[in-house]
């Protein structure tokens, strides 16, 4: 295995007095910020002249708490030496991996054209860039950022898996149940424990490197597109460049379907069966998938498709929205109008899903007071009102269709005067019941032609709103992260608003001042149901408590986390329920959290799970 992927560990018996020198200063010193933590790393240097990382202070600690002088081990003092807290701070350890280069139904003229990635994406992107040397492949993927939380002290046992990459609904279907499959093969193995993931990791690196073209050592192709003079579009060109390896995959597939070829973990075919076997395994291992996200285009959703990213074990679907406005969509050419993200939209809240939408401004044809009309109807209008958000303004990529549109005069980027005061105001007009999740997109500044290339803009648009005596009304502004919570200075909010398919109710518990610990989505839809199984059910969402994510089963005073809100939350919306004359509660659990509504008098459904609400809650 290269040694980009899997890094040596250092061996703490070789080091173990300068080792336990730290951290006894660490753990006499609970009040220690980073800076402290780098002086002790100076004090006492490795071999004399080197520093320790973080992830060596970690392996320590693990090895040594409870001996040498130092206390038992303490999840608290874990929480102060691992690296970049703030990746786990909202309660789960989000892991992002990228499909494979792959043709894309649609021709936005803003999208960059990098052959080497899955649409949309550029190969300089820190996500883009892992997935690349990793060849694309799912468990390879996977291991790599379980292994990289757990070295630098990080729980990994309650797991976000977020897929991006193109349209997930264009890939064949073959591939996306292989894919899936292997992503919950990659957390049970590492459920075994790191040494047997990493066992299959380097059998896979093998089998990649010997017969993909998509292995690093092999992908020796480059070409690059310039979107002044696009003479072939980007389907084109990863249709030529990767022929050859398209035509394998689909012939592998096709022969080991048939029973005339044996199959490796590289061999993008799975049954259905297989993968639900991987995830039944998944609901009780160390290392659980308790979300699933894929991300798709409007006019690619349907009924069908609704209930078959649903069977994957998604909970959440990132949608590119980009405008609300016909005539900006068209002069984009994103090819489907405003009528088709209703439809989508209204589908997927039908059956349950966490709705993550991506908007746009500085599109062509737009203006900054039009984007502010335009961000208004995302919550004015109860067609859309999404769950999530990621504010994307426009940036010119050298390879985009949009270098022809800017070098002819037809599109500036805002200054970035123009562009704080928008992002300033789409702060302020978004409600409480919505995550911005991301502002600006992490693209390196390199590839950026003209435009904004600050990536910590969220930063600079809270930072101008504190200034104004001002916080952003959203989640992410107002979680609680790593805070002391006083269970008994919480209470209980809920603000109701209406959706394309009924009511929702959004439960929150909240601070004095509405800093949130966890909430829950209540849907109470109307109408024929998206499948029998909701027959006169209303719907648990999503369920979510904040602050620092603790181990499965951890407790730790003053954290959020496995305080119970949960549970007072599901019975507040059984009972809104039941007064509202539902006959029951369904959830769209992810497969990690079975379980766990299991405890809560759920039921087994086929997709979802069910209690019913003449029922008492299990004591």
């Amino acid at each position: 295995m290269p040694s980009r992927k899997f890094q040596p560990y250092l061996d703490p018996d070789t080091y173990r007095e300068p080792l336990i020198a730290i951290l006894r200063e660490l753990v006499a010193a609970p009040d220690l910020d980073a800076r402290a933590i780098q002086q002790a790393l100076r004090r006492h240097p490795r071999d004399g002249s080197g520093f320790f990382r973080r992830e060596d202070l970690v392996r320590a600690y693990r090895a040594y708490a409870g001996a040498d002088g130092l206390p038992p081990f303490d999840p608290a003092v874990l929480e102060r030496i691992r690296l970049k807290p703030a990746r786990t701070a909202s309660g789960v350890t989000p892991v992002t991996i990228l499909t494979k280069p792959f043709p894309c139904p649609g021709e936005c003229i803003f999208c960059p054209n990098d052959v080497r990635m899955p649409k949309s994406y550029l190969s300089q992107e820190p996500g883009a860039l892992r997935a690349e040397q990793n060849s694309f492949d799912p468990y390879l993927q996977t291991v790599i950022r379980l292994q990289a939380y757990h070295n630098t002290g990080h729980p990994v046992d309650k797991i976000e898996m977020i897929v991006l990459g193109g349209t997930w609904s264009f890939y064949p279907e073959s591939y996306q149940v292989w894919y899936i499959k292997r992503v919950f093969d990659a957390l049970n193995d590492f459920s075994r424990g790191p040494e047997v993931a990493r066992a299959e990791a380097h059998r896979v690196e093998a089998l990649l490197k010997e017969r993909s073209q998509l292995h690093p050592d092999n992908n020796t192709t480059r070409v690059d597109m310039d979107g002044t003079h696009l003479d072939r579009s980007y389907n084109q060109v990863v249709l030529d460049i990767y022929r050859a390896e398209m035509r394998r995959s689909r012939e592998e597939a096709a022969a080991i379907a048939a029973g005339d070829q044996p199959r490796t973990p590289v061999d993008e075919f799975a049954t259905w069966d297989e993968l639900e076997a991987a995830q039944r395994e998944n609901e009780s291992a160390a290392c659980r998938c308790v979300g699933l996200v894929v991300e798709t285009r409007p006019d690619h959703i349907s009924a069908e498709e609704v209930l078959r990213i649903r069977r994957l074990g998604c909970t959440k679907v990132q949608i590119g929205l980009q405008s609300l406005d016909d005539a900006v969509l068209a002069a984009n050419k994103r090819g489907h109008d405003v009528a088709a993200t209703r439809r989508a939209i209204g589908l997927l809240r039908r059956a349950g899903f966490k709705i993550h939408a991506h908007w746009m401004p500085n599109l062509v044809g737009s203006t900054p007071a039009a984007d502010r009309a335009d961000y208004a109807r995302l919550f004015a209008d109860p067609d859309f009102r999404p769950d999530e958000l990621k504010l994307y303004p426009c940036s010119l990529i050298e390879s985009a269709e949009l270098m022809g549109v800017y070098r002819a005069g037809g599109w500036r980027p805002y200054t970035h005067a123009e562009l704080l005061a928008l992002l300033v105001d789409c702060f302020r007009a978004t409600p409480e019941y919505c995550r911005l999740t991301r502002v600006v997109r992490d693209i390196p500044s390199t590839d950026i032609v003209v435009g904004n290339q600050i990536t910590n803009f969220r930063e600079v648009v809270e930072q101008t709103l504190a200034a104004q005596g001002e916080r952003a009304p959203d989640i992410r502004g107002r979680e609680i992260r790593h805070r002391q919570v006083d269970p008994a200075e919480l209470r209980l909010d809920e603000l109701v608003y209406d959706s394309s398919i009924g009511s929702e109710v959004f439960l929150q518990y909240i601070t004095e001042d509405r800093s949130i610990a966890g909430f829950l989505r209540l849907s109470l839809p109307e109408g024929e149901p998206i499948t029998p199984e909701l027959a006169g059910a209303a719907m648990i969402r999503e369920v979510h408590i904040y602050g620092q994510s603790l181990g499965i089963g951890v407790d730790s005073p003053g954290k959020a986390q496995h305080s119970g809100l949960g549970t007072l939350l599901i019975e507040r919306a059984a009972a809104i329920a039941r007064e509202r004359g539902y006959a029951k509660l369904a959830v769209i659990s992810s497969v990690g959290t079975r379980g766990y509504y299991r405890g809560r008098g759920f039921t087994d459904g086929t997709l979802y799970q069910h209690r019913a609400l003449g029922e008492a809650a299990p004591s």
